[in-house]
């Protein structure tokens, strides 16, 4: 069982939005109601490009990833993610003639779940050998699993021949001192079982100044690095929520969970309680760290180590900041039937079709985000998509243009034409009128877990997508990724 869904609302949408009209001078309705027409010209010549995706910043994400994927068409990917442990209170005390029983990484599961969840999984805990709070970098690039100790030393815990259950709700007891124990029921999470002898050595038998500040004992413990050592079959790249709880209750988020007995208040008689140390993006830091393998993707590596040669029927995106796409538009066929007259662009639609091939575990992206390099390199939204921030400071306006939602906007995953749509209409109007030059179009996945999406991805899926290619002059109705633009020619 895969643990991805497409929304009803989302499917919905993209019917109405995507399904194409019988007349090709009909596009639609306009906000008013009144119907847009014009004339149809799809012959665009366009040039679609594979490219490697630059690395992003791994830390301040809405969730972190960890797995690995045996991708048979995109290859393996590998995500980890290093986090730091903090203490329960400032001045915290264990006590005396304390003895660890046992003890347990919690992380909740996000929403977002990608691969085959009915797969064996190891996942591996080990300790950090430097301090995060002390890094310069914390781009997806970094590899934080060689900054962990070295050898079976470092090696904190293992849960081997493991079944996720990202929306199985997890039952557990409860440690209640002097009382009788409780069963609860909580949320999806991970559960890793840690060597009680380590933590004993590492945690509990620290001087009691190192728990004095919570710098004090990241600085000797420094955190954790946890990630999938090996998957059965297809693999699968799992998200987690390491944000503080709402609530402000520690026990309800990521955490390092220490049962241990100590003297209880009966003489001769010991109780066993339970540590939280906390573990959430917002008290200290917590950074994802991706690895992409196409050496046995051989579609693939052939178009990054060719990338100028002959247009290929396929390209490729994919998420955790691996693959995107580079179109490039050439007007002068378009400007040629115009004849040097001026035009108005009624509607836009960039056209993307999707392979039909099998996609059992790895589905297509259920979004799909689109944005334009500018004359200084950088990458900013399509006037279509820029919309104003008003509750920013200092506030921001965007384009007059932008379409007020999304939705509108487009980039949503139809599924049963197999296809996205971008509505790029005011963004092509300044590329005819030469008011904006190409300097490249750029396409990637996104998630339909995110309301809105950044001009630059993050590393917050792991969806991908195999898309068509466009093909000059194809005949009417052939799958491809084409521009139809809507257009009435100026006197």
């Amino acid at each position: 069982m895969k643990f991805t869904k497409q929304d009803l609302l989302t499917m919905l949408i993209g019917l109405f939005l995507f399904s194409s009209c019988k007349d090709n001078n009909t596009i639609g309705l306009s906000p008013d109601g009144s119907t847009i027409t014009g004339d149809l010209y799809e012959n665009t010549s366009l040039t679609s490009q594979t490219v490697v995706d630059d690395p992003v910043s791994g830390v301040g994400l809405s969730r972190f990833p960890i797995g690995l994927m045996n991708d048979p068409v995109f290859g393996k990917t590998e995500a980890g993610t290093a986090m730091t442990v903090n203490i329960p209170s400032t001045g915290y005390r264990f006590g005396i003639g304390v003895e660890v029983d046992s003890a347990v990484l919690v992380l909740p599961y996000s929403k977002n779940f990608y691969g085959d969840s009915t797969q064996s999984f190891t996942f591996t805990v080990k300790q950090m050998d430097v301090d995060l709070s002390l890094q310069s970098s914390f781009l997806t690039s970094v590899d934080w699993g060689a900054k962990t100790i070295t050898g079976a030393n470092g090696l904190l815990g293992e849960s081997i021949n493991h079944q996720q259950r990202p929306t199985t709700p997890f039952k557990v007891t409860n440690i209640v001192t002097g009382k009788p124990d409780t069963a609860a029921t909580v949320a999806p999470q991970l559960r890793i079982r840690l060597d009680a002898q380590k933590i004993q050595n590492r945690i509990v038998n620290l001087d009691t100044s190192a728990y004095s500040r919570n710098d004090l004992f990241v600085r000797n413990f420094n955190g954790l690095y946890v990630n999938v050592t090996s998957a059965s079959g297809s693999g699968a790249m799992s998200f987690f929520n390491l944000a503080a709880p709402s609530d402000g209750n520690a026990d309800n988020g990521a955490k390092l969970q220490i049962y241990y007995r100590k003297a209880g208040t009966v003489a001769l008689t010991r109780d066993t309680v339970s540590a939280i140390f906390p573990i959430n993006s917002t008290t200290a830091p917590i950074a994802a760290s991706v690895k992409h393998d196409y050496s046995n993707a051989t579609a693939i590596k052939t178009q990054l180590d060719n990338p100028s040669a002959t247009a290929y029927s396929k390209t490729y995106v994919q998420g955790l900041t691996g693959l995107k796409n580079k179109i490039s538009f050439d007007f002068s066929g378009f400007k040629a039937l115009l004849g040097g007259s001026k035009v108005s662009i009624n509607k836009a639609e960039l056209v993307i079709d999707v392979t039909p091939e099998d996609d059992t575990y790895f589905k297509p992206a259920p979004r799909l985000r689109l944005a334009r390099l500018n004359a200084a390199g950088l990458l900013v939204n399509v006037p279509d998509n820029d919309r104003s921030v008003t509750n920013s400071s200092p506030a921001y306006y965007g384009d007059l243009r932008a379409l007020q939602s999304p939705i509108l906007f487009g980039g949503y995953f139809d599924s049963v034409n197999r296809r996205y749509i971008f509505s790029i209409t005011a963004y092509i109007q300044d590329l005819v009128d030469g008011k904006t030059q190409d300097y490249g179009t750029f396409i990637s996945p996104a998630s339909n877990l995110d309301a809105d999406f950044s001009v630059s991805p993050f590393a917050t899926t792991a969806e991908r997508s195999i898309l068509l290619s466009p093909i000059k002059d194809a005949a009417s109705g052939t799958k491809r990724m084409k521009l139809n633009i809507f257009y009435t020619k100026l006197k």
